[in-house]
């Protein structure tokens, strides 16, 4: 049997008891219902996307976080793309393994936008690869095997909409792009195995949480995208499944680690042009943020009681992970921080060390999810101190245009705009993530672990 797994970012049970997903609903009627998940620690896409494909938990895979701490080149690197990072055979090695034993031909797979897509052993990867100018812009584009998919894709569906799919224009147009992909896939390739990554809510659910009703026009466009989607897919023969990585809750109020750690002596900064740089390998202890999770990086185990003290004052950190409690929460790895923090419910960590905003780093203004050293959802608002927003970008861009080199700097610093986050495991509220999928229940309705997904995609195939 050939299968679809289509990823719906931020798909909780409460997105569906907001009843603005008919097709999802249905889908979910007609597979024998939803099944909630209980997410790898930290419930983030790059840590919950490895553990559903390799079926192994972060300890195993490697996978921390969306970005941690290299220790050796005394950086922090977020958003890697490589699949050489993820450790352990991936779903579909599994499958291909099967295949041999029983003597058939290896079955083809397709990777359209999940995470750790390049130079992994799928047949076919579509994933967003900007190209990086020497003048400093950015240009939309995308990396595919095979090579000549970027050409045949863009050519026909236009440039991959990069800035619908991350900062303040994110948008509907960077899935329906994907979906476009996705369905150019399967009639090229026909693989026996397809993800699909359906982003779209992610912005919403971030920007206004799940509880605000400007979410629900959103929801109903996602569920537009999935409708055409499924039947396509139907219409051809493939079975479908629906998972997401994590359910967004409800946030009001956010900490940032790296400045309790700066009070307390910990923190070192570099000072360039009058603005405030994080000294990574200087610094005895500092926090890489991440939703609301943190990992922080102590260099001389002596620190470790400041460190820990000085987290500990703060109301919206709710567990201090030591290596111990990092064993038992299956995220001990060579990449986690010596600590790690996990948020209390209605919290989210932000990274800012800076104590005046004028202070701040000049990329702290912009969207740049590689430089910054820590997530930072606040690259979906425009400024909104910004009088005329349109006016502003318009003459930026026409400087870069005119092959000026300038900022875009339209992010606002006030973390309180943000009104929903991800990262703490959810259990007994709304906002888990979701697998439906025929067969899934076998008269148990309790949550299943993410590694258990691994194992649901290979039953699926061999139905």
């Amino acid at each position: 049997m050939r299968v679809a797994v289509l990823n719906v970012v931020g798909l909780s049970p409460s997105v569906f008891a907001r009843r603005r997903s008919p097709a999802l609903q249905a889908f979910a009627q007609r597979s024998g219902g939803i099944r909630t998940l209980e997410p790898d620690f930290p419930a983030v896409t790059c840590t919950v996307q490895s553990s559903m494909l390799t079926g192994r938990r972060p300890e195993h895979h490697g996978i921390v976080g969306n970005g941690w701490y290299d220790r050796s080149l005394g950086e922090v690197h977020f958003w890697k793309q490589s699949n050489a990072l993820v450790r352990g055979p991936m779903a579909w090695d599994t499958l291909r393994e099967r295949a041999r034993e029983a003597g058939g031909p290896a079955p083809t797979v397709a990777n359209s936008f999940w995470w750790f897509n390049m130079h992994s052993s799928a047949d076919v990867c579509v994933t967003p690869r900007p190209q990086y100018r020497a003048d400093g812009r950015k240009v939309p584009d995308c990396w595919t095997r095979p090579s000549d998919l970027r050409d045949a894709l863009q050519r026909e569906l236009g440039p991959f909409p990069l800035f619908r799919f991350w900062g303040p224009a994110a948008g509907i147009e960077s899935t329906d792009w994907i979906a476009a992909a996705a369905r150019r896939v399967e009639e090229r390739s026909e693989p026996a195995l397809h993800f699909v990554y359906l982003p779209h809510l992610d912005y919403c659910l971030q920007k206004f949480g799940p509880d605000d009703a400007r979410v629900d026009p959103e929801i109903r466009e996602i569920d537009r995208v999935f409708s055409e989607l499924e039947r396509f897919f139907a219409s051809r023969g493939v079975k479908v499944m629906v998972v997401s990585e994590y359910g967004i809750s409800p946030v009001s109020r956010a900490e940032c680690p790296n400045r309790l750690l700066r009070a307390a002596g910990l923190l070192s900064l570099r000072i360039e042009d009058g603005r405030e740089l994080l000294d990574a390998g200087e610094s005895r202890a500092f926090a890489v943020c991440d939703h609301q999770a943190a990992h922080v990086y102590v260099r001389d185990p002596a620190d470790l009681p400041a460190a820990r003290a000085a987290l500990e004052r703060s109301e919206g950190v709710e567990r201090i992970l030591d290596a111990d409690a990092q064993r038992a929460a299956g995220i001990h790895h060579a990449r986690s921080g010596e600590l790690v923090l996990v948020a209390r419910a209605g919290w989210w960590f932000a990274y800012p060390w800076w104590e005046d905003d004028r202070r701040a780093p000049d990329w702290a203004r912009t969207v740049d999810i590689h430089r910054k050293p820590g997530y930072d959802p606040l690259e979906l608002f425009m400024d909104p101190g910004l009088r005329l927003p349109k006016a502003y970008v318009a003459g930026k861009l026409a400087l870069r245009a005119a092959g000026m080199r300038t900022l875009l700097d339209v992010v606002p610093l006030d973390p309180s705009l943000v009104r929903g986050s991800h990262g703490r495991i959810e259990r007994g509220t709304p906002y888990a993530p979701v697998l439906i999928a025929d067969g899934v229940h076998d008269g148990d309705t309790g949550p299943l672990p993410a590694t258990a997904v691994h194992d649901a995609i290979l039953e699926a195939c061999r139905s």
